[in-house]
């Protein structure tokens, strides 16, 4: 099997396309495992029914090692999505840490570093809600590569006015925390639930919906296995949609970047040189 196709395939069609085509190849099978019991009991008689006792125990033991890897192919996408979430307050925690610690340093390093990471912080923003492969998302991309390369060439002009310190290691730690926290980011984007996973579920899947084919029988029970069947689907939509941090429904919230955002905005610097001056009040005086 051709991985690759398989993963452009989930990576990038629409959901519903993918629910009607699973769906109905599931069907597809469950038809012919019925096809199959009908050939098979109207050639060997009494002896098809004889098997019948037997049956349910492979139903049982197809349903449980599904039900295992649907749950072991979910919870590696829930990790993925729950690293992804972590990374966001990571990332909004060291911005926010590197804005108040860039308030310490000497004019004009500290005005340049503060306006780098608001414009760092809006392009976050823009770049998480940007469509995989968009021309928007590559423009963000290119932003926030210059913005990178921007931050630390004005914390290498600012070094010289602060290294002889003890803050100075404290503040070059954390722009290399915001520094790290991009390259996680980019990285926890791409990484997904392996294609072969994807794949041995989907034959798990298809096999699953023939052997219900085979086993069940009359009206009812044909469409109780058709209700299994789209629950199945709907399963594996899911887990497909959480694997997809660019585009699917579920993805991480950016609260906390949004949060930070509102609290750059409502504590400019000057916020923070009102006990600066000689002339300035005392606590609890305005």
């Amino acid at each position: 099997m051709d991985w690759q196709i398989l993963e452009a395939w989930l990576s990038s069609a629409n959901l519903f396309v993918i629910a009607v085509c699973l769906f109905a190849a599931l069907c597809a099978a469950a038809v012919a495992g019925a096809m199959l019991h009908d050939y098979r009991r109207g050639k060997r008689g009494a002896d098809a029914d004889a098997e019948s006792g037997q049956e349910g125990y492979i139903v049982s033991a197809v349903l449980g090692l599904l039900a295992l890897l649907l749950g072991f192919t979910f919870s590696m996408a829930v990790d993925r999505f729950d690293a992804r979430r972590f990374l966001v307050l990571e990332e909004a925690n060291a911005i926010g840490t590197t804005y108040l610690r860039a308030q310490l340093l000497p004019e004009p390093h500290r005005a340049r570093i503060t306006h780098i990471l608001v414009q760092y912080t809006d392009n976050r923003l823009v770049l998480a809600k940007a469509a995989s492969g968009s021309p928007a998302q590559q423009a963000s991309l290119r932003v926030n590569d210059a913005l990178i390369t921007d931050l630390w060439a004005a914390t290498s002009a600012a070094f010289d006015s602060v290294k002889t310190l003890d803050f100075s290691s404290v503040f070059l730690s954390s722009v290399n925390t915001v520094i790290d926290l991009d390259a996680s980011r980019k990285m926890a984007r791409v990484t997904r639930v392996p294609t072969e996973v994807f794949g041995v579920l989907i034959i798990f899947l298809v096999a699953t919906a023939a052997v219900l084919g085979y086993v069940l029988r009359g009206m009812q029970s044909r469409r109780e296995a058709g209700l299994l069947l789209a629950l199945l689907t709907l399963s594996l939509i899911l887990i497909i949609d959480i694997n997809r941090p660019l585009l699917g429904g579920v993805s991480e919230s950016q609260r906390p970047m949004e949060d930070l955002r509102a609290a750059l905005a409502a504590r400019p610097p000057a916020v923070f040189d009102k006990w600066r001056s000689p002339d300035s009040p005392g606590v609890g005086q305005r």
